[in-house]
């Protein structure tokens, strides 16, 4: 199987496992809407989102020095998952000193314990997928995350629905489906022997920390490129304005969903393959004919938002819909500029992760700041858009130091501006607006159809090779 096909085929088998899971979440929206007030939902935001920020620096980023060693056939994985699981631990007991400090915070302080517990079961489940993963068992890694999802929808059903515990039940779902996933890794793929608490080699600990260390502020930057906005937005526009603007923030989701499935598969394949001579061949090829699916993706969602809100959220959500269109760029530009970040983690460049994220965290705040007092919302949405689009350009320029990967400027920039194009129409909805909307996603799939075209041919004759077999 070349490297290729082994791409192709670890997308698919993510794809199965990582789709089906966030299908049934997406599925749960008009759920989520009719059981929680907007003020709710923006409570939760800031509950979930805060224990996000907190989560790289209680576990120093281990799990992404855990599937960047793991993967290095000269290193011994006893090391590695050992090393992953002392630092969350050690990283958790030391987080315990500073209970009293987020007691004093009003906003969060009656939920102090579900934050600790949020943020203890998601490094920790975090580890054990992440080296599941770097064994082999793609399929186990796949399956559990499906199986991880399923636990939460049920528990979402019962906690909110059944028992009516609202942000709690909220929040609990989230905290029992980490720990069921991770006592199910732990018997699954048998991770109990590569645990071991004494004679953890020295130079793997140290090298997977000083790797992980850089991606503490790494993450910390890249949270608040993503999530500081609604912080603004509550501060400036109140709780409910909030609770409109995240929903906002699901719908493009489903783009995340498909970055989601290509990056689990490609961080392996753009570590396996960083050895290797012609990587940047093969590195361009592939940003190719990703870049064109998020892009025609992109396209579809924007052209049909106010479809998709109606159909996914009650009637008092319906206009958050007015937010999407720059949220979908900003999460495409954050997809492409994770998949540079892969190559800079294949690289073992995590300082250089580390500065370009601050340079867009920085602009995010200024911008924040600087829009939402007069846009609303849509000045945050504007500002994340454009932080993540500073970010890319950045790493492709940057990048060119040690590798080159060619964007394909003429194809990439004319996606670019018919994307862009369609979300100003989306936002000023002239007249004929949805005549415009559809010409210009039929112009994006016509342009993108070969490299798309490509890749199901590639994978339908992967499958075909393999029934073969």
């Amino acid at each position: 199987m070349n490297r290729y096909q082994s791409l192709i085929k670890n997308i698919f088998v993510f794809g199965i496992g990582t789709f089906s899971s966030k299908l049934l979440v997406f599925l749960l929206m008009p759920f989520y809407t009719r059981i929680l007030t907007t003020a709710d939902y923006g409570t939760v935001d800031l509950i979930v989102n805060t224990a996000t920020l907190l989560y790289p620096v209680i576990s120093v980023s281990i799990a992404d020095g855990v599937i960047r060693y793991a993967l290095e056939k000269s290193v011994d994985k006893k090391d590695v998952f050992s090393t992953g699981i002392t630092t969350v631990l050690a990283g958790f007991l030391i987080f315990l000193l500073f209970i009293p400090v987020f007691m004093q915070i009003k906003i969060i302080s009656q939920y102090t314990a579900l934050i600790y517990l949020y943020v203890l079961m998601a490094s920790l489940n975090s580890v054990c997928m992440q080296f599941t993963r770097s064994i082999g068992k793609v399929k186990l890694y796949a399956y559990s995350g499906f199986q991880s999802t399923a636990v939460l929808v049920i528990l979402n059903v019962v906690f909110l629905a059944v028992f009516q515990w609202g942000i709690v039940g909220y929040v609990l779902s989230t905290i029992i489906s980490d720990f069921v996933n991770t006592v199910f890794l732990f018997i699954a793929a048998k991770l109990g022997r590569y645990l071991k608490f004494r004679k953890i080699n020295p130079k793997v600990r140290k090298a997977m920390i000083a790797f992980s260390v850089p991606l503490i502020p790494n993450s910390l930057f890249w949270w608040v490129t993503d999530v500081s906005d609604r912080y603004v937005v509550t501060f400036l526009c109140g709780l409910g304005a909030n609770g409109l603007y995240s929903t906002a923030h699901k719908i493009p989701s489903m783009i995340a969903v498909l970055s989601t499935i290509f990056m689990q598969a490609w961080q392996i394949s753009a570590i396996t393959e960083y050895s290797k001579q012609d990587k940047s061949r093969f590195y361009t090829k592939v940003f190719y004919y990703y870049q064109s699916i998020i892009f025609v993706a992109s396209s579809a969602i924007i052209m049909c938002i106010k479809l998709i809100t109606t159909i996914l959220v009650s009637d008092a959500y319906y206009d958050s819909w007015q937010y999407v269109p720059l949220l979908i760029l900003a999460v495409a530009f954050q997809c492409f500029a994770n998949f540079w970040g892969s190559i800079f983690m294949a690289a073992k460049k995590s300082r250089t992760t580390m500065v370009t994220t601050l340079i867009g965290a920085g602009m995010n705040i200024g911008l924040n700041f600087a829009l939402v007092p007069f846009f609303g919302p849509n000045g945050a949405a504007f500002a994340t858009f454009f932080s993540f689009v500073v970010v890319f350009f950045i790493r492709v320029i940057v990048s060119r130091k040690f590798i080159h990967v060619d964007i394909r400027p003429p194809l990439f920039f004319l996606n670019f501006a018919l994307v862009l194009g369609q979300t100003v129409l989306m936002i000023l909805e002239p007249p004929g607006w949805l005549i415009y909307q559809m010409a210009i996603f039929g112009a994006t799939a016509v342009i993108n159809f070969k490299p798309i075209f490509t890749n199901i041919q590639n994978l339908m004759q992967n499958r075909k090779n393999k029934q073969l077999k």
